[in-house]
C-alpha cells in the first residue's frame, strides 16, 4: 500500500512540476512565428541602392516613420492599410502651417531606439538628409513627395521637426510614411561610418540602427531572419508576437508541404495554382488575398535601342501576347485581366485595361509595316526571385513571338541582382512586376514612365507631351483637369506600348487558421505588428 502511495505521489509531483512547463512552452509557441518565404532581404538598409521588396519588410519592423496609415476592412473581410488616412507612429502630432508650406512635428519623448538612445529631431534629418543622398531609388522615392532638399528638413529642437515644402503636393506627407522615410540612429550610423563611407552604408547593409517594433537578432543572407520584439516600443501597442523566424525556402512545394504539415505558420510569394488550390481545401490553411493597388505584370521593351525603338515591333509584341493563356497557366485566374478592352480609358481609375488582345494576324502586318517581317533574335529575362510566375509566362511568350519570326532566348537572373539588373536599363525584353506604393495613377507613372531619369523607366522610354501630363496630375487641384491629364498620359502609353500590361497581380498570403490579423500594406511585406496566434 505504501508503494503504490509513493508511486502516485511522485506521478502527482511529475504532472505539477510539468503543468508549468507545458503551459510555458504553449505559451512561447503562441508568442512565437515561423514564416517561409521564397527570398530573403539581400540587405537591411531600405535607403541601400539595390536593396530588394524583402528589405521593405526590415524597414518596416526594425525601423519607425514620423507617421503611418489607418486601417480599413475590405468587402471579403480581409484587413488593409487605408492611404486617405495617415495616423502616428514616432510623431505624436502634426501640425500643416495656415499657408500650407509646411508641416511642424512633434516627436514622442519616450521613444529610444534600439540600443536605448533617445530618438531626437536630429536623428530624423539625418535620415532625411541620407536619403537624398544615397541615390537611386531612395532618393527619387522622396522626390517623388517633392522632398528634394536637405534645406526643407529642420531640427527645431530636440523634439519638433519641421519640413519646409517646395510646393504644394497631395503626396508628400504620405511619402513621410514609406519605408524609404524610415528614422535612423544617426549616432550608432556615424559611429561605422567612414571618410569614403559617410552615410555608413557599408556598415548598415548588415546591421540595423532603428528604433522599430522588432530588433533584428540575427541575420544570414540567403537562410533566415530572427527579429525579437522590441518592449520599449512607442510607436503604437506592442506587438503579441515576440519572436519572428522567417526562413528562405526557394522550393513552393516544400514551403507548402510545411504549412500543411504546421511546421510553419505562414508563407507568401507561392504559384498562384497552390492558393487557388488552398483557397477550396478544407483544413487548418487559410488564404488571404487583395488584388495589389497600383501594380501590374507586365512585358517590357527597350525603347530607346533597335529593333524595339520601332513602336510598330511593340505593337507587334503586344498583338502576340497570349493573355487568355498566361491567365490560365501562369496566373491561373487569380490575377485581373489588363488587355482586352472594349472601351477607352474615360476616367481615372488605375490600372486600367489596354485594348490589345491576342491577334497573330494584325501582329504579323505589324511586323511587315515594320519592315521586321522576317524577324530577329533577342533576349527575354526574368526574375527568378518572381519564377513561379515570371517563368511560366516567359515560356509562353517565348512560344508566341516565335509565330512572328522573333526568336526568343530567355534569360533567368537571380533575385538578389534583378533590381540592379534593372536599374541597368539595358536588358531589351523583359516580364516584370511592378506596384507604386502610394494610390495615384501620376505616382506610377512618375516611377515608370516619366523621362529617361526614372528610376524604373526600365524601358528608357521618352516621351515629353507624357511627362508634361504626368507633371500637371501631380499638381492640379481642379478634378476636372486632373482627369484629362491621366486620360492623356494612359493614352499615350498604350499607343506607344514601351510596356504591355498583362495582368494586376493578387497579393495573396497562406496561414494558419489560428494566425489572425494579417493585414495587406502597398510594400507586400507581412507586417507581423498586427498579427497573433490563437
Amino acid at each position: 500500500m505504501m508503494a503504490k502511495q509513493l508511486c502516485f505521489s511522485i506521478v502527482s509531483t511529475a504532472l505539477l512540476a510539468c503543468a508549468p512547463l507545458v503551459a510555458c512552452a504553449q505559451d512561447a509557441k503562441k508568442e512565437t512565428l515561423i514564416v517561409a518565404n521564397e527570398t530573403g532581404p539581400n540587405m537591411l538598409d531600405i535607403q541601400g541602392v539595390g536593396a530588394n521588396r524583402p528589405a521593405y519588410g526590415v524597414a518596416w519592423l526594425a525601423y519607425d516613420r514620423l507617421m503611418t496609415y489607418g486601417k480599413k476592412k475590405l468587402p471579403n473581410g480581409t484587413v488593409s492599410y487605408d492611404y486617405s488616412k495617415l495616423e502616428p507612429e514616432l510623431a505624436e502630432s502634426w501640425q500643416v502651417a495656415k499657408d500650407g508650406m509646411s508641416v511642424t512635428f512633434k516627436l514622442n519623448k519616450g521613444a529610444k531606439f534600439h540600443d536605448g538612445t533617445p530618438v531626437t529631431a536630429k536623428d530624423v534629418k539625418w535620415s532625411y538628409d541620407r536619403a537624398l543622398a544615397m541615390g537611386g531609388f531612395p532618393t527619387f522615392q522622396m522626390k517623388a513627395g517633392s522632398l528634394e532638399k536637405t534645406e526643407q528638413f529642420e531640427a527645431v529642437d530636440d523634439h519638433t521637426f519641421r519640413v519646409t515644402f517646395l510646393r504644394k503636393d497631395k503626396m508628400t506627407l504620405p511619402d513621410m510614411a514609406v519605408p524609404v522615410a524610415s528614422i535612423y540612429n544617426s549616432t550608432l550610423a556615424q559611429k561605422n561610418a567612414t571618410k569614403e563611407d559617410p552615410w555608413a552604408a557599408n556598415w548598415l547593409k548588415n546591421n540595423t540602427a532603428g528604433g522599430g517594433a522588432y530588433k533584428v537578432a540575427s541575420y544570414k543572407p540567403g537562410q533566415e531572419i530572427v527579429y525579437e520584439r522590441f518592449d520599449e516600443w512607442k510607436g503604437g501597442p506592442l506587438p503579441k508576437i515576440k519572436r519572428i523566424i522567417q526562413r528562405e525556402v526557394p522550393s513552393a512545394g516544400n514551403r507548402r508541404a510545411l504549412l500543411a504539415k504546421g511546421d510553419i505558420d505562414m508563407t507568401y510569394e507561392m504559384p498562384p495554382k497552390d492558393f487557388a488550390e488552398m483557397s477550396l481545401e478544407k483544413g487548418n490553411v487559410k488564404v488571404a488575398s487583395v488584388p495589389i493597388e497600383n501594380s501590374m505584370w507586365y512585358v517590357g521593351m527597350l525603347s530607346n535601342k533597335p529593333p524595339f525603338d520601332n513602336v510598330k515591333v511593340r505593337q507587334a509584341v503586344a498583338y502576340a501576347l497570349p493573355y487568355d493563356k498566361i491567365m490560365q497557366s501562369a496566373l491561373y485566374g487569380r490575377a485581373v485581366p489588363l488587355f482586352g478592352a472594349k472601351k477607352p480609358v474615360t476616367g481615372t481609375e488605375w490600372p486600367t485595361s489596354t485594348s490589345y488582345a491576342t491577334d497573330v494576324s494584325k501582329a504579323k502586318a505589324l511586323m511587315k509595316e515594320a519592315g521586321k517581317e522576317a524577324g530577329f533574335e533577342t533576349t527575354l529575362s526574368f526574375d527568378l526571385g518572381q519564377g513561379t510566375v515570371s517563368e511560366p509566362m516567359a515560356i509562353l511568350i517565348q512560344e508566341s513571338l516565335a509565330q512572328i519570326n522573333i526568336k526568343v532566348t530567355i534569360n533567368k537572373v537571380p533575385g538578389a541582382n534583378w533590381r540592379a539588373a534593372l536599374l541597368k536599363k539595358d536588358m531589351p525584353l523583359i516580364v516584370n512586376r511592378f506596384g507604386g506604393w502610394l494610390n495615384y495613377p501620376e505616382y506610377f507613372y512618375f516611377w515608370t514612365y516619366h523621362g529617361q531619369n526614372a528610376v524604373f523607366n526600365t524601358m528608357s522610354y521618352q516621351n515629353a507631351e507624357l511627362d508634361k501630363l504626368v507633371e500637371s496630375a501631380r499638381f492640379e487641384g481642379d478634378s476636372k483637369k486632373y482627369a484629362q491629364s491621366v486620360k492623356g498620359f494612359i493614352d499615350i502609353s498604350y499607343r506607344d506600348v514601351p510596356r504591355i500590361p498583362v495582368a494586376q497581380p493578387m497579393m495573396d498570403v497562406a496561414m494558419q487558421k489560428n494566425v489572425q490579423g494579417y493585414t495587406y500594406w502597398f510594400h507586400l511585406q507581412p507586417d507581423y505588428r498586427q498579427i497573433s496566434k490563437q
